[in-house]
């Protein structure tokens, strides 16, 4: 989840990779509810893991202000295939954005300004399958396309530009990081501006931090990487990886103010540390898990939502998919505070994944 503190304004650098709604209450008071939601973690000690779902009940969710969007594979018009759906963070409420039969959607990501959805969709069969990025209204309205073959997208903190990862190939791979350059779209004029680090290979889950310097991204395989979480300039060439400083795993995800980070260290456990991006190297401190489950289940795609204060996550049965696209029967999304106790908010086990918080209260 990615939440805009300011809006700025960033020109863009060129470079080329040849290989193939509700009410919005201020930014004042989302940061003060983010300092509340650090005190929560002041110490380690405080954490305790909790290995499986507590009853829905022992959690207050109701007073949790934000909703959910999230992918999930179920029938629509008698067809199964990939939707979006929104919820309330108790599970209630939910809806289909997306309702095409004919058309697989998945990794909803919530602009900043809470207004639009960047999603990337599988169109064709087989090998003929090809990827593509999109953004829409966040009531499901005005789909406007962005990019073919090309993946994972996120938003810049102003909601004015979307950044995708582009295919490694022209022929589709299922592979999480079958990636190759990244490339920034501008809303304003629909124009692409490509980053500046042709190098950039095998990432997948990038991440753009509030004050626009940064992406956090997993690497696996490429860049003289084995598999790892770096940070990245976003308009320069510099890269480093921060398993030096204890972070090990994959899909990170930054808090509003760029302070905080969330990923998942293995299959069955999510962690969170301090992160300072403000440095001339990112530099990671208090690493330390918020949760585990049992290892014949899987947690991931962890999100942190926009007052610090609780996470979203897919959980299920260890042999789910936990790639975009990947089948996962039996998963369903659940909500943790930062002390170790979570529930589970969704109960149809219908492949339900990549859960990202809408950055805008609810009202009461």
């Amino acid at each position: 989840m990615k939440l805009a503190l300011l809006i700025f304004a960033v020109t863009f650098s060129p470079a080329a990779d040849p290989r193939p709604a509700s009410e919005w209450r201020g930014r004042d008071a989302l940061v003060a509810a983010e300092v509340q939601g650090q005190d929560a973690l002041a110490t380690d000690s405080r954490t305790k893991p909790v290995s499986a779902p507590m009853p829905k009940e022992s959690m207050n969710l109701r007073a949790i202000p934000f909703k959910i969007v999230h992918e999930t594979c179920r029938r629509t018009k008698d067809k199964e295939n990939w939707e979006l759906c929104i919820m309330n963070a108790d599970g209630s409420g939910q809806t289909n954005l997306t309702n095409t039969p004919d058309v697989d959607e998945m990794y909803p990501h919530v602009s900043p300004d809470g207004t639009k959805i960047c999603f990337v969709t599988d169109e064709g069969r087989d090998s003929k399958t090809v990827r593509h990025v999109y953004y829409m209204n966040l009531d499901g309205s005005q789909r406007v396309h962005v990019a073919a073959h090309a993946r994972d997208p996120c938003w810049s903190f102003d909601s004015k530009t979307i950044a995708y990862l582009n295919d490694e190939y022209e022929r589709f791979s299922s592979r999480e990081y079958a990636t190759s350059g990244l490339t920034f779209y501008h809303l304003d004029n629909t124009w692409r501006s490509q980053h500046p680090n042709s190098k950039l290979e095998h990432l997948y889950a990038i991440c753009w931090s509030p004050d626009s310097k940064w992406f956090v991204a997993a690497v696996e395989g490429g860049m003289g990487y084995s598999d790892t979480i770096i940070a990245f300039e976003a308009f320069g060439t510099k890269v480093f990886d921060l398993a030096k400083w204890g972070v090990k795993g994959c899909r990170p995800d930054l808090s509003i103010e760029g302070a905080r980070m969330v990923w998942g260290e293995t299959d069955w456990n999510l962690c969170t540390a301090d992160i300072d991006l403000k440095s001339p190297e990112p530099k990671v401190t208090n690493v330390h898990d918020i949760l585990r489950c049992a290892q014949k289940y899987k947690v991931y795609h962890v999100d942190l939502s926009p007052d610090g204060k609780n996470i979203v996550f897919s959980y299920g049965p260890w042999a789910g998919g936990q790639q975009v696209g990947g089948m996962a029967e039996g998963w369903n999304i659940c909500v943790g505070d930062l002390e170790g106790n979570w529930v589970q908010i969704t109960s149809d086990g219908n492949h339900n994944k990549e859960p990202d918080w809408v950055p805008i209260l609810q009202k009461q």
